[in-house]
């Protein structure tokens, strides 16, 4: 019960400073939807509406607060989201199960909609920051301690998510952990505290133990994806090279038979009941946007659909456990096309900010977050081809703070920014000016 009263403080104290600074609010937010805590509590604090006050206090402080706001739509890349959104609405509304729907529309709003605000509340180089610590320190969090898990127990348990958020699921938890580890590196760049540089790197590999540790072949090739494009982009990839192969070594050594047996898997897919089932919602999400070309809603586990719609319908209906069949067989080929367009948009945007940004020593940090940002989307494009991870926050947050990042090296915002976030947010001496401001 001590949690629940002290997580209740936590939210009624951020919800109260929200009233005056509805960025904090946006925080607030973040971290109950990434890392929903109160999961972890069982008494009141555990179906509390946590969330609801945290969007209600935000609400409530942008309208009263006179504080600097901006468009959120400064960047195609956002754009390209709100269409997407539009669009899923209009696939709901005119889709088979509207009221069945309901819930899961609603939820997916939420997120979006409080990524606007955040987009419209978040500018400075402190917003940015606090966002990526608030996203990616979520997952840190329950990152250690699943790599904690996986070390005592050998690895011969799975590793599982928050119960009831997006990434309860062994693989989708896997695939977040694979995402947040760049954006922790990112984080790690801006540390002036060598002690904690330190535990960001122990942080790091404590999550992609616990990655591992969830057994997901999809986290899998995630993560040798981005490990592939961060050992391309090293200088001296004949060490880097051999680092990983160490290091690959020695995780692998230490897991179970069982681990591999289920990797294996990747490689006999024929024989895998699991992958032919995914081969069958697949065929069933590509027929189903060719008959309905607006989309059919959100839900596309139906029977009667599966039936009509697979190649395969003996295997069942089940989930697309894909983010490209899920989008393209819930909001047809249009909304496939959109949801392609936010990240294609949001990768060159980072590609931008990594080449550009390099160039200015103040906004260095901008290109450091370019590059991680690219690895951590390649990550999402490769483990999501495997997973229904199409609504998670995480990379809408990404998609956020590389628009965001991308307006305040194009406004020189360097020029009206103090030189070194506010002493009571970041804690003394512990986070500073990048290593190329510095």
């Amino acid at each position: 019960m001590l949690r629940d009263y002290v997580l209740l403080l936590i939210v009624g104290v951020a919800a109260l400073a929200a009233l005056r600074r509805p960025w904090i609010g946006v925080m607030l937010w973040t971290w109950l939807s990434i890392m929903n805590p109160h999961r972890y509590c069982y008494g009141i604090a555990y179906s509390a509406p946590l969330a609801l006050t945290a969007a209600v206090a935000t609400a409530v402080g942008f309208v009263l607060t006179s504080d600097e706001r901006s468009s959120p739509f400064r960047s195609s890349a956002v754009i390209a989201f709100f269409l997407f959104m539009c669009l899923i609405t209009l696939s709901w509304v005119l889709g088979l199960d509207v009221a069945g729907d309901l819930e899961q529309w609603t939820k997916v709003m939420k997120i979006d909609v409080m990524v606007l605000v955040g987009l419209m509340l978040l500018h400075s180089k402190k917003h940015i920051l606090a966002i990526l610590w608030v996203s990616a320190g979520s997952l840190l969090l329950l990152g250690a301690k699943g790599g904690l898990f996986t070390l005592v127990l050998g690895g011969t348990e799975r590793v599982w998510g928050p119960p009831g958020s997006f990434i309860e699921d062994n693989n989708e938890f896997g695939l977040a952990l694979i995402m947040a580890i760049p954006l922790l590196r990112f984080l790690q760049m801006q540390l002036r505290w060598r002690s904690g540089r330190w535990l960001m790197t122990a942080g790091m590999l404590l999550c992609g133990v616990a990655a591992i540790g969830t057994q997901s072949r999809g986290a899998l090739l995630a993560i040798s994806a981005m490990v592939l494009v961060l050992w391309w982009r090293g200088k001296n990839r004949i060490v880097a090279g051999a680092l990983i192969v160490m290091a690959v070594v020695a995780v692998l050594a230490f897991m179970p038979d069982k681990w591999y047996d289920r990797m294996n898997t990747i490689e006999t897919y024929q024989q895998d009941s699991s992958a032919q089932e995914r081969l069958a919602a697949w065929s069933a999400s590509w027929n189903i946007a060719r008959h309905y070309p607006l989309g059919i809603g959100f839900n596309i586990v139906n029977q009667d659909l599966f039936d009509r719609f697979s190649h395969n319908p003996e295997a069942g209906a089940r989930a697309a456990h894909s983010i490209y069949f899920q989008v393209l067989g819930n909001h047809g080929f249009g909304g496939l096309f959109l949801f392609l367009m936010i990240w294609l948009i949001t990768y060159r945007h980072a590609g931008w900010l990594r080449k550009r940004a390099a160039k200015i020593p103040e906004a260095r940090w901008c290109a450091d977050l370019g590059a991680m940002a690219q690895v951590s989307l390649v990550g999402y494009a490769v483990g999501g081809a495997f997973l229904s991870l199409a609504y998670f926050d995480l990379p809408y947050t990404i998609m956020m703070v590389v628009a965001l990042a991308r307006v305040w090296v194009m406004s020189e915002a360097w020029k009206r920014e103090p030189a070194q976030p506010d002493r009571w947010f970041t804690l003394p001496g512990l986070l500073g000016p990048s290593r190329a401001a510095g």
